[in-house]
């Protein structure tokens, strides 16, 4: 299960196969054909009160990904399709958090990652 990360504003690649925004809110300043996605999954976006709470403080990381994992427990559908393309081939998580290491996109990579 090929599973890439890449911040939107980064160049889309050939090699980064099925793109997807993880992201509830669209990525300011950058437009459709920019982006260049094959889907926008904002279901599997942490919920807005997560994310607020969250505010990508390094201190609440694990127990950001704590309860936005169990958040992810009830998204069966959509994590299931996500799954299938990851089964299929590469994909692409794309997210506009500053922090690469700390953020949503991550932590749903490893959350697929555990479930296979």
């Amino acid at each position: 299960m090929p599973i890439g990360l890449r911040r939107a504003w980064d160049s889309p690649s050939e090699s980064d196969g099925y793109r997807v925004l993880v992201d509830r809110v669209w990525p300011r300043g950058i437009t459709k054909q920019a982006l260049r996605l094959d889907a926008w999954l904002k279901e599997l976006a942490p919920s807005t009160a997560l994310r607020k709470w969250f505010g990508h403080d390094p201190a609440r990381w694990e127990e950001f990904r704590e309860r936005y994992f169990r958040e992810l427990d009830g998204q069966g559908p959509a994590l299931e399709q996500l799954a299938r393309r990851a089964a299929e081939g590469q994909v692409t998580l794309v997210f506009a958090a500053r922090d690469s290491e700390r953020n949503n996109a991550v932590a749903l990579k490893d959350y697929l990652e555990r479930r296979r």
